[in-house]
């Protein structure tokens, strides 16, 4: 599969989200926990994976856990979903911590140094709360436990911050979902509301990139 491949399958799950995850209930039944646990699980869990939607995904799911008729159950989604953040957060760190840097000779083009740059100052920022706060912001999320697998924080500390992140995250946007998605406009507009979450979970990266550009 080549990369153009990839941006095109992620940009049509970006586009029609709520109708593919629907497809997914209908098709799989019960079957789509474990789907969306592992998606959850790539996007926190392997470094070469930065780009799929986790917000909205996770915004998504909510929503259809409200629809009637559906097997989604809010409360089985989101412990588990959890889960799934805290083993992609950990599989990441010790990835960082065994392999390191070395895993950027593996030239995948989904894989830059920027990003991991970006993360790093994230962390001379904001210190350990970078885990927290980076749960919010795409990309960076990916690369943070990664960062600090290589050495700049202590597994134990990880752990806390990684814990707390991952319960803020996934129950603050998939209860945002479930309460907001049987809205009537907001079902109608769902692509709508996928890119202001999107734009919204950017909005720290576009805010430190021209607080640079004018510190220079």
């Amino acid at each position: 599969m080549t990369v153009l491949s990839i941006l095109d399958f992620a940009k049509d799950w970006l586009f029609h989200l709520d109708d593919k995850l629907q497809y997914l209930v209908g098709e799989y039944k019960q079957l789509t926990y474990l789907i969306l646990f592992a998606i959850v699980f790539v996007e926190t869990g392997l470094v070469v994976m930065p780009l799929l939607p986790g917000d909205s995904l996770l915004f998504a799911a909510g929503s259809i856990a409200a629809m009637d008729g559906h097997p989604l159950n809010i409360f089985i989604l989101i412990p588990l979903l959890i889960v799934a953040a805290l083993l992609g957060d950990n599989t990441n760190y010790f990835i960082g911590s065994k392999i390191g840097v070395r895993v950027f000779d593996l030239k995948w083009k989904l894989l830059k140094r920027e990003y991991l740059e970006r993360t790093e100052a994230f962390y001379e920022k904001h210190g350990g709360y970078t885990l927290i706060m980076a749960r919010f912001v795409p990309i960076v999320r990916t690369f943070a436990p990664f960062a600090a697998g290589l050495g700049t924080m202590k597994y134990g500390k990880f752990l806390g911050y990684c814990i707390a992140g991952a319960v803020l995250w996934v129950s603050s946007i998939t209860t945002l979902g479930y309460l907001l998605g049987s809205i009537p406009w907001v079902h109608d507009h769902f692509e709508t509301v996928v890119f202001g979450i999107i734009g919204l979970s950017l909005l720290p990266i576009v805010y430190n990139a021209i607080k640079a550009k004018f510190s220079k």
